[in-house]
C-alpha cells in the first residue's frame, strides 16, 4: 500500500515557556501542504527498509519510519514488512517531512493489518515519535499546543489561495533555532488572532518567534521573505524553525526567476 505524506507550514509560532522536561510550550497552527514524499508498506517474510530520492543523513535504523513500525510491532505483534521511502520534501526546512513519514507509516500499518486504531490512538503513538508527528495523523489544519502534540480543530482555511514554498540551500537544526529563543507570552493568543483577522492582515499580528534569531544567523532567509512580499504575498513567514519560507497569494505567481538557485514548490490548495 502506498501513501503520500505531505509537509506542513506553520501559520504563526509562539514559544511560550520552557518546560521542566527540557522542551518548550508553544502555540502554532499547522496547515497541511500537498508537497509530498512517497511511502510504501507491504507485508514481507522479513523486515526491510529502503530509501531513494534525497539522501537522509544519519543511520538508516534511526529513520522515524522504522521507529514507527517498531512501536506498533511491539504493541500489536505485527509481522515483518518492507518499507520504501522516496524522499522529496527537503530536510532541515521546518516542513515536518520526517514527522509526516512516521505518522503515515503508522496510518499505513493500521490499514494494512486492520488494527482498527482510531485517529486519537494513532495520534498518541505519533506523539511518542516527535512533537509534530501527531498532526500528520490528521488531514486538516490544527492548532498545536504543548510541545505541538496537543491538537484542536480550527476553522482556518486557505482554499482558493496559492502557496509558494522556497527552501534555500541552508539547513537549520531545531536545536540551533531554539538556542536563541526567549520565551514570551503574547498579548493575544494565536487561536484568537488567526480567526479574527483576514489573511492580508496577518503580517501585522502573527509572527514566528524563530525568525528573529534565525534571520540574524542566515540573512538570506529574511531576503527571501522580503521578496515574497515584494512579489505580492498576502502573508509570508518562515515555517517552523526554518529554513523554508512560504508566501500566501490570491492568485498563481511564477517565482522561479526570483529564486533560481533554491528548491521550490508552488500550487493551490
Amino acid at each position: 500500500m502506498v501513501s503520500f505524506p505531505p509537509c506542513k507550514i506553520n501559520l504563526g509560532l509562539n514559544i511560550l515557556s520552557k518546560r521542566p522536561d527540557g522542551y518548550h510550550n508553544l502555540e502554532t497552527c499547522f496547515y497541511p501542504i500537498p508537497w509530498t514524499d512517497i511511502l510504501e508498506v507491504i507485508p514481507a517474510d522479513r523486515f526491510g527498509f529502503t530509501q531513494t530520492g534525497q539522501p537522509v543523513p544519519g543511520k538508516a535504523e534511526d529513520n522515524l519510519c522504522i521507529k514507527a513500525y517498531e512501536l506498533l510491532r511491539d504493541e500489536h505483534r505485527l509481522p515483518p514488512v518492507k518499507i520504501h521511502l522516496h524522499k522529496i520534501i527537503p530536510m532541515g526546512a521546518g516542513l515536518g517531512g520526517g514527522s509526516s513519514d512516521a505518522a503515515h507509516t503508522l496510518r499505513l500499518l493500521n490499514t494494512v493489518f486492520q488494527l482498527q486504531q482510531s485517529p486519537a490512538q494513532l495520534a498518541g503513538y505519533a506523539a511518542q515519535l516527535g512533537s509534530d508527528c501527531a498532526f500528520f495523523t490528521q488531514d486538516q489544519p490544527m492548532l498545536g499546543e504543548g510541545r505541538g502534540e496537543v491538537l484542536s480543530a480550527t476553522p482556518v482555511s486557505l482554499q482558493k489561495k496559492f502557496i509558494a514554498l522556497v527552501k534555500p540551500d541552508i539547513h537549520v537544526s531545531t536545536a540551533e533555532a531554539y538556542a536563541g529563543i526567549t520565551p514570551r507570552q503574547p498579548e493575544q493568543s494565536l487561536r484568537t488572532l488567526i480567526t479574527r483577522y483576514p489573511v492580508e492582515e496577518w503580517r501585522h499580528w502573527i509572527r514566528n518567534d524563530f525568525e528573529a534569531t534565525v534571520f540574524k544567523k542566515h540573512p538570506v532567509l529574511q531576503s527571501v521573505k522580503e521578496k515574497l512580499y515584494a512579489s505580492g504575498a498576502l502573508y509570508a513567514s518562515m515555517s517552523g524553525s526554518g529554513a523554508a519560507l512560504f508566501g500566501i497569494f490570491d492568485k498563481p505567481v511564477d517565482l522561479q526567476t526570483s529564486f533560481p538557485d533554491m528548491t521550490m514548490w508552488s500550487g493551490s490548495i
